[in-house]
């Protein structure tokens, strides 16, 4: 996502580095270490130091005048404030210690603070629009640079600028303890043993009991889709989804539907009716017009599937409970469970039977060797003391010069208050002007005894985010890596998922792993033919989350509750009453405000790149040349012309759409 003075967002936060755990620009670690905070007090120090440095910066780069240099002073300026604030930024996400999150997050929001003040800096913009460009490059750098400051109100009228620096930084304190209470929520549901029938060992033997003896099984990916899709009793599936149903609740609720109504007046002073359209028109999609015409038409392509889908899984629930189809309504939480039943039944596909072939570790090492064929690079585990003992780092190197490019830190298991999703933050933009290196810290939660297929897909998915950064060769910090169009931020990380249902890219793991168990080509065939199950239901539940973020964000800003029951009520499964999703739907809250249609726009972009692929997806030369029309350019030339450069034409829709007839 796009990294501006004004804020930043996960999957794409900033940087690191002071020189605590290992020297700085160390031989091991490329670019300078992570600071190992271990008390608040060390986190407060660094925020007070990084604050100060930050702000002379500022005040000697308002001294400097115009000129083709002033974009390369600003950017070292933006890189320096990088590092003091990414690390810290990033920490409040992940840290096992509570009192180290809080100290983080308060730090965020003076930092949050510094760059809203920053990006409404008469001076600097003024030096920003009197600026000649030398190249394109700069050109581009200069006009993101201006387009920034002007978003943040720096063209405003001083009473007006006072207010949308006001705003943003409520909006960005709501979002910060939106996510807070999904984070440190630690929900445990309880559960007799008759009640987890068909649940995997593995999943009771893990879960704590109390005093009664029940079980208490967490809302953790490697607790709850087990759950979902192998209870037998659908009393236990639909107590497990309400729970997570209602992550977040009330309290969230409310910080939502002010979030969106205080977005809406942040775009009010800028003369636009919503918050929509202040921020889609520096998107691919231009507008909303453009963005809820492409949703109509993701709508109508899937309608007739999702349709399919749900009169099958009707079935399927006939079949198992012995009634007839007229008797049975499938519920929300007999989707998972449907889904994974008819998906062993008609393709004799059992998601559970790949955890022993796709060990973490070595599904890890996996993955970057994917990565090492296809781009030419090495990545070489490196000693490191980091926020976890399990936490692991990476240098990353040209493997033909072994230059130097980048490096990766990777927290591959669940644990109390660590961010529960799977993302990737870039917390260090890489610059070739000053021979400044990327970072990138990727984050899942994912079972010790192995993955599954689709797991092993999410890996895959975040790991194109964490190349995005990698890889990134950038004149400028400011364009590095994932710095780019929000509606475009997903498709190099989309673009890799199908690999993993390829036999070749497959025998890869013999490479990493030869005592692991080669997973089976008819294996492997049969889930590429399930692959697509419930393709059109699937799809039509991103729609739903993407139609529900826009109008969240259009000029009426309405109740978020009411509008999701209203909005969900309208599909065939319709809305459960005492559920309220919007409470832990943290994109929306969060960096993906009226951007969650990106996923889908993405992918459009995704599935065209992969056409360059068909013949052979570890292609060297069609990933070397990818690795540079793409990956490297970060954010430095419009997403159009990337693509374009890469596939030598125009970007087209039609794979995603056949895709969706299949």
């Amino acid at each position: 996502m796009k990294k501006t003075w004004m804020a930043l967002a996960v999957c794409s936060l900033t940087a690191a580095g002071m020189p605590h755990a290992l020297a700085a620009e160390s031989a091991e670690m490329v670019g300078p270490a992570f600071p190992d905070f271990q008390t608040p007090v060390q986190v407060k120090q660094a925020c007070d130091a990084g604050l100060k440095a930050a702000r002379t910066r500022v005040a000697l780069l308002e001294k400097r005048p115009a000129s083709p240099t002033w974009i390369a002073e600003y950017d070292a300026a933006y890189s320096a404030s990088e590092d003091a604030y990414g690390p810290i930024g990033f920490v409040s996400n992940v840290h096992p210690d509570p009192k180290v999150r809080d100290a983080a997050e308060a730090c965020d929001l003076r930092w949050q603070d510094f760059f809203t003040s920053t990006s409404q800096n008469a001076k600097l913009y003024r030096a920003a629009k009197a600026s000649v460009p030398t190249d394109d490059i700069d050109r581009e750098a200069l006009r993101q640079a201006i387009e920034s400051f002007e978003d943040s109100g720096v063209g405003l009228p001083p009473a007006q600028r006072a207010k949308a620096k006001q705003l943003s930084n409520r909006i960005g304190l709501l979002g910060q303890q939106f996510e807070k209470n999904v984070r440190d929520s630690n929900t445990k549901v309880e559960f007799s043993e008759e009640d987890l029938a068909g649940v995997p060992e593995g999943v009771l033997k893990a879960a704590k009991r109390d005093a009664k003896g029940r079980l208490l099984l967490g809302l953790d990916y490697p607790t709850y889709y087990p759950v979902m899709e192998r209870a037998e009793k659908g009393s236990t599936r639909e107590r497990m989804w309400r729970a997570k149903m209602n992550e977040g609740g009330d309290a969230n609720l409310k910080l939502l539907a002010e979030i969106a109504k205080l977005r809406r007046d942040y775009a009010k002073l800028f003369g636009f009716d919503s918050y929509a359209d202040f921020t889609l028109r520096r998107r691919m999609a231009k507008n909303t017009a453009n963005t809820s015409r492409f949703l109509g038409d993701v709508k109508q392509a899937v309608t007739e599937g999702e349709r399919r889908d749900i009169a099958q899984m009707r079935e399927a629930k006939a079949k198992h409970l012995g009634l007839p189809v007229e008797k049975v309504t499938v519920e929300r939480w007999d989707v998972p469970f449907y889904t994974e039943r008819m998906r062993k039944e008609l393709y004799s596909v059992d998601e559970e039977s790949f955890r022993p072939y796709f060990p973490p570790q070595e599904s890890l090492k996996f993955v970057m060797r994917i990565a090492e064929t296809m781009f030419g690079i090495k990545y070489t585990p490196v000693p490191a003391k980091l926020w976890h003992p399990e936490v692991q780092a990476y240098a990353v190197t040209d493997a033909a010069t072994g230059k130097p490019l980048s490096s990766l830190m990777v927290d591959l298991y669940p644990r109390e208050g660590k961010y529960n999703h799977a993302a990737v933050w870039s917390y260090r933009g890489g610059s070739t002007l000053t021979g400044r290196v990327p970072q990138a810290a990727l984050v899942v939660n994912f079972d010790r005894k192995g993955l599954t297929i689709e797991e092993l897909n999410t890996l895959l998915h975040e790991f194109g985010h964490a190349l995005h950064s990698n890889l990134s060769m950038t004149r400028y910090a400011l364009n590095s890596g994932t710095n780019t169009q929000h509606d475009f931020v997903e498709a190099p990380s989309q673009m890799l998922e199908d690999w993993v249902f390829d036999r070749k890219v497959l025998k890869l793991f013999q490479d990493v792993c030869p005592s692991c168990k080669q997973v089976p080509d008819e294996l492997v065939d049969k889930a590429l033919a399930a692959r697509d199950f419930t393709k059109g239901s699937k799809t039509a539940r991103q729609h739903l989350y993407a139609s529900f973020d826009l109008a969240l964000h259009s000029a009426d800003a309405p109740e978020p509750m009411a509008l999701w029951a209203k909005m969900e009520g309208d599909t065939p499964l319709g809305y459960v009453p005492g559920t309220k999703f919007p409470a832990g739907f943290s994109h929306v809250a969060g960096g993906y405000g009226a951007g969650y249609y990106g996923y889908l726009w993405s992918l459009v972009v995704a599935m065209d790149l992969r056409t360059a692929f068909a013949e052979d997806r570890l292609s060297p030369v069609v990933g070397k040349r990818y690795r540079d029309t793409v990956l490297g350019q970060g954010g430095q030339r419009p997403p159009e012309l990337l693509v374009k450069d890469f596939l030598g034409r125009e970007m087209s829709p039609k794979a995603f759409f056949d895709d969706l007839k299949k």
